[in-house]
């Protein structure tokens, strides 16, 4: 009996030892396969990996700032130093514009970065809403689009008219007071047939579209609702073509238009994929996309210049949903879409030079991190598609490239706004242990429980103290071209952040938030 208890004792240490050395083995496998998806980026695409907690730490923080931009009555108090404010806004035209989000550190509520803002993030939901899951921050995205796409409905009364704009830019920006307290009129501007607005209503239209899409599964009815204003907006766009700067001058100075024919591309695009209606993809592959597609040029994508969007969403077709895919207008959009590739990779021949030292895309001292930020996003989708249909590798000028190098790309402009950057700084606010303490932002300069007014508030802009309340997930304006920064309220160009800056960031992170991820059907 004592032997055979020995034996047993034996075997079953022989079992807990073979058990032992596969589960090392199988721990080995996985991490040498985490570590070459860090690596190269080429990990066979599949549900969310293993989550990046870098990353995910960042994007928790970086939606926040939705919540600290919304106006109307707030239902929950996610930022505490934020209240109820524009309950007014369209009351004089018996409308409810309470809602959508301030532009930037004033009271503005511009109608043409906000809708641009609602398409960025629905595109992000789009691509990574599974990532998003992941991480716990789908829903808190998927409620701040809807706070945007509720005052777009609300902004669109009738075919033929969307208001665009909330508040006078001249005499908000003689205030310096919480949207708490604001005192000043809110005047409402609007396009219609005789003072068109074809870029801004084709905005909203693509913003609506691409909602739409978001919450087909979640909501259909609210679905069906932003798709019937999506496709009204596009056809007032189309039919009555001008630019809303022209029809309210008043905004150039600051969201100037530099024309609408991108926006009428970027709004076809997105009713296609909504709806799968060719005469959408014969519009942007006909005479309108000769027009204004400016094959073969490459570019930044901004609130002004959405053609790498659409390049990159039309690309997407080749790789991904359109059985043709020798339709020679889709061809030209990815054959652009390619060159706009190229011109990130640093290695790459027809690389752009304009760098800081530090390794960040250059385009502008004004808001310096929007265009490479967006650019990063832009990298990341491409690279997912190319991963996806498992074409991975791209030319650029006769040199090969790989989807991992578009990857590598999008972290190095990640890495660099979250702090690995030559003034060891994260452009995005809250997030790590140094950030920008000055940032030109109204609310978050006042104390919440100060009593100021419209003139009595400047002595917080002008105040040495850091800001009293901290505005998470801002993505400030960032560097200059070398490398610096100059943490002062007043120093616009720097400080400022905006909620299209942080669209971007959310889908940039959003797409690296796991070490893998899987292109899908939008429907």
């Amino acid at each position: 009996m004592g032997k055979k208890g020995g034996c047993g004792f034996v075997g079953w240490l022989m079992v807990l030892v073979i058990l032992a050395l596969l589960g090392v083995g199988i721990f080995l496998v996985v991490r040498h396969k985490m570590n070459k998806s860090d690596d190269d980026g080429d990990s066979i695409p599949g549900p969310p990996g293993a989550i990046q907690k870098k990353y995910s730490d960042a994007l928790n923080v970086a939606v926040q700032f939705f919540d600290v931009q919304k106006a109307g009555k707030l239902n929950e108090d996610k930022i505490t130093w934020r209240g109820d404010s524009a309950l007014e806004d369209g009351s004089t035209v018996k409308l409810d514009l309470s809602k959508g989000m301030y532009d930037a550190g004033d009271h503005m509520k511009f109608g043409f970065p906000m809708a641009f803002t609602a398409t960025v993030l629905s595109w992000s939901i789009l691509e990574y809403g599974d990532q998003m899951e992941a991480v716990n921050q789908l829903g808190t995205a998927q409620d701040s689009l809807k706070w945007i796409t509720d005052f777009l409905i609300h902004a669109h009364p009738s075919d033929n008219v969307l208001y665009v704009q909330v508040g006078d830019p001249v005499s908000d920006h003689k205030c310096w007071d919480r949207p708490e307290d604001m005192t000043e009129k809110r005047p409402v501007f609007q396009v219609n047939a005789s003072s068109p607005g074809s870029d801004v209503a084709a905005e909203a239209a693509a913003a609506l579209a691409s909602a739409s899409l978001v919450f087909k599964k979640k909501d259909s009815d609210y679905s069906s609702t932003l798709l019937k204003h999506a496709k009204q907006l596009f056809s007032f766009a189309d039919k009555y073509r001008g630019s809303y700067c022209d029809s309210i001058p008043g905004s150039a100075t600051y969201y100037n238009s530099t024309g609408y024919g991108d926006e009428l591309l970027w709004a076809a695009s997105w009713l296609y994929h909504a709806t799968g209606d060719r005469s959408y993809l014969q519009y942007v592959t006909g005479s309108n996309g000769n027009d204004f597609a400016d094959f073969g040029n490459p570019s930044w994508f901004s609130w002004d210049n959405k053609l790498p969007g659409i390049q990159v969403l039309l690309a997407r077709l080749t790789f991904l949903g359109e059985k043709d895919t020798s339709n020679s207008g889709l061809q030209q959009y990815r054959e652009t879409a390619e060159a706009v590739m190229c011109g990130l990779i640093p290695d790459s021949p027809t690389a752009t030079s304009s760098r800081t030292d530090g390794g960040l895309v250059w385009v502008s001292d004004w808001n310096a991190l929007q265009q490479p930020v967006a650019a990063a996003f832009l990298a990341s989708v491409y690279s997912d598609y190319l991963l996806t249909s498992g074409k991975r590798q791209f030319s650029c000028s006769g040199s090969t490239f790989k989807s991992s190098d578009l990857k590598k790309f999008a972290r190095s402009q990640a890495d660099y706004v979250l702090g690995d950057n030559p003034m060891k700084l994260s452009y995005l606010v809250g997030y790590g242990d140094k950030y920008p303490q000055f940032v030109h932002h109204r609310g978050a300069s006042i104390p919440a429980d100060a009593s100021t007014g419209c003139s009595d508030g400047w002595k917080w802009l002008s105040s040495t103290d850091p800001n009293p309340n901290v505005a998470m997930g801002a993505l400030v304006g960032g560097p200059f071209k070398n490398d610096s920064y100059v943490d002062d309220r007043n120093n616009t160009m720097q400080t400022e952040p905006s909620t299209y800056n942080s669209a971007a960031m959310v889908g940039l992170l959003s797409g690296l938030v796991a070490t893998s991820s899987v292109v899908q059907s939008f429907n």
